[in-house]
């Protein structure tokens, strides 16, 4: 479960975008769901699949936009340091639970991502 969760919540660094389908809640409750499970998680391959599909798009959007922004010459949202980065599966739970859950209603994964990596990543100050 924690090499699940935590390959998802590494996607910002993912490359190739994968449609999403699910707010930011529906993905709480499913992966929330899903590590309740516990050990017998392994025999939920499908809905790993799906979670982590939906992560990796997520992360490979909010990636697209972060260097888009320093491409052209805006601040970015977040700013991670070079090289690869990733994040814990309880760090990445404990970070999406933090946006109130009639927020996480509104916003896709993508915004979600983008919310965590400003927390874990956050820009200088001008």
């Amino acid at each position: 479960m924690k090499v699940m969760m935590g390959a998802m919540a590494a996607a910002f660094i993912a490359s190739g975008a994968i449609a999403q389908t699910m707010n930011a809640e529906q993905f709480h409750q499913r992966a929330t769901a899903l590590k309740k499970k516990g050990a017998m998680a392994i025999f939920s391959g499908g809905e790993i699949k799906v979670l982590m599909n939906e992560g990796n798009a997520a992360g490979a959007k909010a990636r697209e936009q972060q260097l888009a922004a320093v491409k052209a010459g805006q601040k970015p949202r977040f700013c991670p340091p070079e090289g690869k980065h990733s994040i814990g599966s309880d760090e990445f739970m404990t970070r999406l639970e933090a946006i109130p859950a009639a927020e996480r209603t509104r916003i896709d994964m993508t915004e979600a991502m983008m919310r965590i990596l400003i927390q874990k990543f956050p820009c200088p100050a001008a």
